[in-house]
């Protein structure tokens, strides 16, 4: 890796979580059509839907869990989600550059809701820092990289090939 890496500004983190948000949404309708069947489709595609419903209760504790899971598990193996790896970013140590450990994934997932607080400063402070971190980066002590596979070294992608 260079010396100085390409930080992923605000407009591409902000497009890889809109990817993310369509496929997990995606997903998760999927999953919970087959866990509740078509009524729960039904619901779920219906603007007006009845909040109080026993498929909202549940249904937002296992999203949410599935969601925390699945998160966690993509940052630390594959150094992102779908919507990260589709535009060549990797969530990673912010002074090793190394992948996260699962400790410090949590600490990011749980550092959302800090960037979520007054108005989503955190997410938008991704466009004014230095090395383009938000509130959640900080706390967790990682970056969000871009990865160009020609900058790669012969070596390197051998060694990423075995």
């Amino acid at each position: 890796m260079n010396p100085e890496p390409k930080y992923a500004g605000f407009w591409r983190r902000t497009a890889a979580s809109l990817i993310d948000t369509v496929i997990f949404s995606i997903v998760l309708a999927v999953l919970f059509t087959l866990l509740h069947g078509r009524e729960y489709l039904d619901w779920y595609m219906n603007p007006g839907r009845d909040p109080l419903t026993p498929y909202s209760t549940v249904s937002a504790l296992l999203e949410q869990l599935v969601l925390l899971v699945a998160t966690l598990y993509l940052w630390v193996r594959y150094l992102g989600t779908p919507g990260k790896l589709l535009l060549s970013c990797h969530v990673v140590d912010a002074e090793t550059f190394k992948p996260l450990r699962p400790g410090q994934a949590v600490g990011r997932y749980v550092g959302y809701f800090l960037s979520m607080l007054a108005f989503g400063l955190g997410f938008l402070w991704v466009a004014w820092d230095k090395r383009k971190q938000g509130f959640h980066d900080k706390l967790a002590k990682t970056v969000v990289i871009v990865v160009d596979e020609s900058d790669k070294s012969l070596e390197e992608l051998e060694r990423e090939a075995e």
